[in-house]
């Protein structure tokens, strides 16, 4: 019985409409890839990535129907996911450095990539209690500072999206070694 009520509910997640990733969908998969192996539900993301309960089963939902997500919306199809990074990311969400402001580093100006390339240029993420001050870089979601001041290695992860979505294509290639290094 209760395999037919599972195979009911997939058949149900797969025949709803995909309107599209949002910002949020690459948060959550990115903590996702952080956890490996371990056992997670839905309570360890929205707690940890301060987005709410239903935004991330939404997310849940169309990243497994996007084919990002198995069906059981559980594991994460890393090769997927990187070609997504690589080649989708940067369109998808594209973002312009904005006006100096106080706050936490992002892209090339964080770790990693900090200790790797050299820049006159210094992007963070506006936040009131930053101790840098750099070139303004939306966030992918408002919720990002706090989540990457809990975890430092999303805080990476999340740093070397940054990198693609405002780097040049050193900076780029780049990144993606370092992602397909850690999630790969």
């Amino acid at each position: 019985m209760q395999f037919a009520i599972r195979v009911s509910r997939i058949k149900y997640n797969l025949m709803k409409k995909h309107n599209g990733m949002r910002p949020q969908d690459v948060v959550i998969l990115l903590k996702i890839a952080t956890l490996k192996d371990k056992v997670w539900n839905g309570k360890n993301l929205y707690t940890t990535l301060f987005i709410s309960p239903s935004e991330v089963s939404e997310s849940l939902n169309r990243s497994m129907i996007a084919g990002l997500l198995d069906a059981g919306k559980r594991k994460l199809m890393r090769q997927a996911f990187l070609e997504f990074l690589e080649h989708g990311l940067k369109y998808v969400y594209p973002q312009q450095p904005g006006a100096l402001v106080r706050g936490m580093p992002t892209a090339h100006s964080a770790p990693p990539l900090n200790k790797i390339i050299q820049s006159q240029e210094f992007y963070v993420w506006p936040d009131p209690l930053g101790e840098q001050r750099g070139q303004a870089i939306e966030p992918l979601h408002p919720g990002v500072v706090e989540a990457a001041r809990l975890d430092a290695e999303l805080y990476e992860l999340l740093s070397l999206i940054d990198a693609l979505r405002i780097g040049r294509s050193r900076e780029q290639a780049i990144a993606i070694q370092e992602l397909s290094n850690r999630i790969g």
